[in-house]
């Protein structure tokens, strides 16, 4: 997994965002001015706007009480902002508390059927999707793995394991230890020659880079909203096509996944139109003003140059990492990598992250690696001074 030796490939000469856009930019999020924050893929920072938000909520909450209108209104208006950033429509959105709910939603809709049994899924997924289909297995589906080959996983391994014993392939976007990100859009080719949906888990990818649901044609993806998207934790969406959604009937739901949620008839069961019938209980509320105020960020910025930006940044981090001869777990090449830079470590990771952090640098531990994730608002200097602290670190134990 080390790639210290190859060189950064498909290199970016300008970033898209000028100098003076950046500052403008950081000054939307107070904790840049006073750490060297490169934890993104683990929390975004706060933002000016979604503490106004949060703010409005707990007015609203202080001085009407129960006021589910102006609830109900700002969780649809959080799918319609998350539907703008996918390329979807806002009723092909629904909302949860997590991605680990979603998942455990979507496993209750794809039971098995004649041969139709195997779940491919891939060592690369955060823990929580390959527990969950494990745990499905009960209901008689059989769990396949696509196994990491140097930190990364190939292509190849899709077409040799799609076929029509296939159920339901489900896959992230970018590998949450190294960064690896595959090619969503071909395994979407790959999948659908064999008339297999394809569930993309897009929480480290989903805010550094652009997605259209439609061109590259994705059945279902589920994000968070505390990484990159810059809300909180408690909430997460998940984007079903319309046309599947109708075919699924989910084990998991409540009264906001039904047809009128406010007709309150314990002894019928009437999904709602399209995705909407993934919803569930009561809505994360206060998590949806924070969070519709943090996508409306990266959608103002723009996606595309968000993840133009990051290959500049990207850029940055590798050539550092190389000059210092860092042990560098992240891919070299650009158009395979997503936001984080990832170093192997020999010592313990959360000991790396919290001696960093007395250093006035926030990273982010994963396993045996220590993470920068930058953001459209980091500064390379911030990343360069981040890999300098992790040299200083490596080769001066405490």
């Amino acid at each position: 997994m080390d790639f210290l030796k190859n060189p950064v490939t498909t290199k970016v000469v300008q970033p898209p965002l000028s100098a003076e856009t950046v500052a403008e930019w950081r000054k939307e999020f107070p904790v840049l001015s006073k750490v060297n924050y490169l934890a993104n893929c683990s929390q975004g920072p706060q933002s000016r706007k979604s503490r106004a938000a949060i703010e409005s909520y707990l007015d609203n909450w202080a001085t009407v009480g129960m006021d589910w209108d102006f609830w109900c209104e700002e969780v649809e208006l959080a799918k319609g902002e998350f539907a703008r950033l996918i390329g979807a429509s806002p009723d092909e959105i629904a909302v949860s508390t997590s991605v680990s709910e979603i998942i455990s939603s979507i496993a209750g809709s794809f039971l098995p059927h004649g041969h139709k049994r195997k779940i491919l899924t891939t060592d690369a997924e955060f823990p929580t999707v390959g527990q969950v289909w494990l745990a499905h297995e009960k209901w008689g589906t059989q769990v396949d793995y696509i196994p990491l080959s140097h930190g990364q996983i190939d292509l190849e391994e899709y077409r040799k394991r799609v076929d029509e014993n296939t159920l339901l392939v489900s896959a992230t976007h970018v590998y949450y230890q190294n960064g690896f990100k595959q090619d969503i859009e071909a395994i979407a080719e790959i999948c659908h020659s064999k008339g297999v949906p394809l569930l993309v888990d897009a929480y480290q990818s989903l805010g550094t880079v652009a997605i259209d649901v439609k061109k590259q044609k994705i059945d279902m993806l589920c994000c968070g909203n505390l990484k990159y998207l810059l809300g909180v934790p408690g909430l997460a969406f998940l984007y079903v096509d319309k046309n599947l959604a109708e075919t699924l009937r989910p084990s998991n739901t409540g009264w906001f996944g039904q047809k009128n949620p406010f007709d309150f008839t314990p002894r019928q069961l009437t999904f709602a139109p399209g995705s909407r019938r993934f919803d569930t209980g009561t809505p994360p509320v206060a998590a949806a003003f924070a969070s519709r105020a943090g996508m409306e960020i990266i959608n103002q910025v723009g996606p595309a140059v968000i993840e133009e930006q990051i290959r500049f940044l990207n850029q940055v981090a590798l050539e550092e990492a190389q000059r210092l001869e860092l042990p560098l777990l992240s891919p070299t090449d650009l158009d395979r990598k997503g936001a984080v830079t990832a170093i192997l470590l020999d010592s313990d990771s959360h000991a790396m992250e919290e001696r960093l952090k007395k250093m006035g640098i926030v990273a982010s531990a994963r396993g045996p690696a220590i993470r920068l994730a930058p953001h459209f608002f980091s500064l390379p200097e911030e990343l360069q001074q981040g890999l300098q602290a992790i040299h200083q670190c490596i080769h001066h134990p405490a």
